[in-house]
């Protein structure tokens, strides 16, 4: 996934979503892998936003942050 903001930006945004929503950034990247098992990056976004309805970015940021560690443990 490309990302359309910067690095920072991106820690910034999942840096205050446990504040926004009242759950962890484990707890979200847990319900994502749980998901359905969508593929597409703009899937799991929708899905995310219709699901617990919280914003796009937010959504993307969880999303990214997903693939990020996913992509890590790999390694």
């Amino acid at each position: 996934m490309t990302l359309m903001y910067s690095a920072e930006t991106h820690q910034n945004l999942i840096s205050r979503i446990p504040a926004v929503t009242g759950r962890s950034i484990d707890d979200w990247l847990r319900a994502v892998a749980e998901g359905p098992g969508l593929h597409r990056c703009e899937e799991k976004i929708e899905w995310l936003r219709r699901e617990y309805e919280i914003s796009y970015g937010y959504a993307k940021a969880l999303v990214h942050e997903f693939d990020l560690r996913r992509a890590a443990s790999r390694m």
